[in-house]
């Protein structure tokens, strides 16, 4: 039902476009539309298409209306994120080794018989001359 009605609505949402744009420009927007002869000319055929406006745009909100009260209805949740559980993820990936020489290994060490390990007494980065 949901399908069908959401085609209906998208097939009213076109062809309320094309009826406003089919309609004679009365602004006079920068000089553009509203030109001499058209598609349609005279009365007749505006009051037609703003009838035929009225009535797509009616069956527009309709739709929409009903699609939303439709959503709205639905127990079940389709969504995504409602599927993902909250299990705590255990793998960390791989743990990457310090560099070679950058004391980096034993600062991070954990103590070990009451030690704390000490820090490097220079930096290991040669410095700029």
């Amino acid at each position: 039902m949901t399908t069908v009605l959401l085609i209906i609505h998208l097939m009213v949402a076109v062809a309320l476009v094309a009826l406003v744009l089919l309609q004679r420009s009365e602004g006079g927007a920068l000089g553009i539309g509203g030109g001499g002869g058209g598609l349609m000319t005279g009365r007749g055929a505006g009051n037609v298409l703003t009838r035929a406006t009225a009535i797509a745009a009616a069956i527009f909100f309709a739709t929409s209306l009903s699609l939303v009260v439709i959503a709205s209805r639905g127990g079940s949740s389709n969504s995504v994120l409602d599927k993902i559980s909250n299990v705590p993820v255990t793998n960390q990936g791989p743990v990457v080794p310090a560099p070679l020489g950058s004391d980096l290994d034993k600062a991070t060490k954990p103590v070990q018989n009451g030690t704390v390990p000490a820090a490097p007494a220079q930096p290991s980065v040669p410095r700029a001359q």
